[in-house]
Parts: structure tokens; C-alpha cells; sequence
């Protein structure tokens, strides 16, 4: 071995080292600040959807950053986090009382169950796996209610975060560009690229979530649906729920009317949805969502599924975007140290007014 293949080793086993000891401090870090991981997650979302208003405000209309800073914080809240916590709250509300919605639920789902046999005589939901679905259903509300109970200090130490970051957004993503050990150009990518999965998760899913809610919910007061106000929060929520998505609420609802007599209205309300409920989702999702970050249907099931396990309700907005920064940063880690030609949708431009 010579003396270039031995100073090569030793600066791998320097950079190991340094590597080792980072990851080490990290992971302390990330394990005794836990609790604050969704306070950071919501400020860069934050932060990332106001960008440029805070430059528009500080830098062309010389604003005082922290006037900036504060009045971006406020119309945020009234636009973005009030409406995800009224659904929360609303459901937490509802459903706080799990004995007694347990019982209601239990009826509800007897009902359905007696009425399908009775016309089929086709057992799909027999007694092992009704009981099995009430024990999901119970252990699901379960933890998603205990893990939005503690909304309120996330979104104040959310904003405290966002606080600073809006205040010096230069200094703030100066610093964040000096600390990252890759290439320029790939720094350019992850700030463009997480710009429109931010986009698409923060602004995209709530508005075709809500706007679903409240299209349905004209027809559950129309239709006379039991529970309404309930029913649009679930709806809401379901919405973000590929391929099944409100039908998910809105069948076992309308035969839960059918079974309850009320026939005419239950396929009313079945027709209602089905056409007007499905327009608006297709409405929105082939307008709005295809102007922003193309989110694949399996990034957004398995991110869902993990982000309420973490983050409560948050996480409907927070485990899509992580499941797709993480596929990213792979995508950025064969692109710093493949020899391998970058693929075509890394291939970005990179303009001016783009994140970092």
C-alpha cells in the first residue's frame, strides 16, 4: 500500500468518525426533543408556504421583519391551522366519550350488519370479524383523540419557532445551506422539491378535504342523515384516504338508513354523494392538486397511516411529507455519489425565488 492509499484511508476513517459522532449527537438530540418534532415540522411547513409573501413584506414593501413576521403567523392561523383544528376539535368533541360512542357505534354497525344478511343472506361480517372491527375502530380513535390532545402546545411552540424563522428568512437559509454536506445544485433540488411537497400537503389536502366536507354535509342535512356536523368531520378526514376515500362514511351511512326505513332518503343521499361528492373531488383534485407536486396514492397511505401514530391529526399533513422527503433524499444520495447519469425528473431548474 502507499502513501496515497493510506492518507485515503485515514480521511475515510476521519470522515467515519465524524460521521459516527454526528449521528450519535443527532439521535440525543432528536430522542430529548421529541415531543417538539411536529412544532418543527409545522414551522418549516409554515415557513415554506409564506416565503414569499416574506420577502414580498420585508424586502419590497420594507416592512420591520418582526410586523412581517407576526402578520404572516396571523393569517396563517385564520387560513391554514384554524380550520384542520375546528375538525379536530370537532371529533374530539364528538367522540371524547369513547363508552358512549362505542355503544352508538356498535349499534350503528349491528344495524348495518342485520340489514345486509337480511337482504343476501351473505354473512360478510361475521360475529369474529364484527368484533374485530370494533376493536380496531375503538384502538384507532383511541390513539389518534390521545395523540391530538396535545394540538394546543404544538401549535404554540410551532409558532414560537416560526417566530425566528420568518423574522431573518435570509440568515435562516443561509445557515441551512452552509450546514448541508452536498453539492449546490443538489441543495437546490431538495429546497424546490420540498417546496411543492409542502405545497401539496399543506394547501392541497385540506382544501380538497374540506371542500369535500362541506359538499357532503349539505347533503346529510338534506338527506336527513344522522349526526351531520359529525359526519363532515369524518367525511373531511376520509377524503385524504385514496381510491375508497368518503365512501368510507357515506355508504355504511346510507345503508344505515335504508335500514332504519328511511329508503328514499338513504339512496338519495347515496346518489348525492356518488355524483356531487365525487365531482367535487375530481374538481378539485385534477385543478388544484395537479398544479402542485404530483403525490404518489401509496406515499399518501402509508404516510397517513404513520403520521396519526406520531403526530395525531397533524400527521395527515406531516407523515405524506416526510414519506416523500425521505424517497427524495435517496433519489439526492444516488445523485451525489453514483456515477450513474441523473434521472430526467431530477433534472429541475432552478430559479431565483425558490426555497434556499
Amino acid at each position: 500500500m502507499n502513501n496515497k492509499d493510506k492518507h485515503v484511508s485515514s480521511v475515510v476513517i476521519k470522515q467515519i468518525s465524524l460521521l459516527a459522532i454526528i449521528i450519535v449527537l443527532a439521535g440525543l438530540i432528536c430522542f430529548n426533543l421529541s415531543l417538539f418534532i411536529p412544532s418543527v415540522l409545522g414551522a418549516i411547513t409554515i415557513y415554506v408556504v409564506c416565503r414569499k409573501y416574506n420577502f414580498y413584506l420585508q424586502e419590497e414593501r420594507k416592512w420591520k421583519p418582526s410586523l412581517a413576521a407576526f402578520a404572516l403567523m396571523f393569517a396563517s392561523l385564520i387560513i391554514l391551522i384554524l380550520p384542520i383544528y375546528f375538525i379536530a376539535d370537532l371529533l374530539i368533541d364528538k367522540l371524547g366519550n369513547a363508552q358512549a360512542y362505542m355503544a352508538k357505534f356498535n349499534v350503528f354497525l349491528d344495524k348495518i350488519h342485520a340489514y345486509i344478511y337480511s337482504k343476501t343472506k351473505f354473512d360478510i361480517l361475521s360475529q369474529e370479524n364484527m368484533n374485530k372491527l370494533k376493536n380496531s375502530v375503538g384502538k384507532i380513535s383511541t390513539s389518534a383523540l390521545s395523540g391530538t390532545f396535545n394540538t394546543l402546545t404544538v401549535v404554540i411552540s410551532m409558532y414560537f419557532i416560526l417566530y425566528f424563522m420568518l423574522e431573518k428568512p435570509r440568515l435562516f437559509e443561509r445557515i441551512l445551506t452552509s450546514s448541508a454536506p452536498l453539492k449546490r445544485a443538489n441543495i437546490s433540488l431538495i429546497g424546490d422539491k420540498l417546496r411543492k411537497l409542502i405545497m401539496a400537503n399543506a394547501i392541497g389536502i385540506p382544501v380538497v378535504a374540506v371542500g369535500q366536507g362541506i359538499v357532503a354535509v349539505i347533503g346529510y342535512f338534506i338527506f336527513g342523515a344522522p349526526g351531520p356536523v359529525l359526519l363532515f368531520a369524518l367525511t373531511a378526514v376520509a377524503s385524504v384516504i385514496p381510491v375508497v376515500g368518503t365512501a368510507i362514511v357515506y355508504v355504511p351511512v346510507c345503508i344505515f338508513m335504508i335500514a332504519e326505513g328511511n329508503t328514499a332518503q338513504g339512496i338519495g343521499l347515496a346518489i348525492y354523494c356518488v355524483v356531487v361528492v365525487g365531482l367535487t373531488d375530481n374538481l378539485l383534485r385534477f385543478t388544484l392538486l395537479k398544479k402542485l407536486e404530483n403525490i404518489h396514492p401509496l406515499n399518501t397511505v402509508f404516510g397517513i397511516i404513520m403520521g396519526m401514530n406520531l403526530f395525531g391529526f397533524m400527521g395527515l399533513i406531516f407523515g405524506p411529507i416526510l414519506i416523500s422527503f425521505t424517497l427524495l433524499l435517496i433519489q439526492i444520495y444516488r445523485n451525489e455519489f453514483s456515477d450513474e447519469n441523473v434521472p430526467p425528473d431530477l433534472e429541475l431548474p432552478v430559479q431565483n425565488d425558490k426555497l434556499i
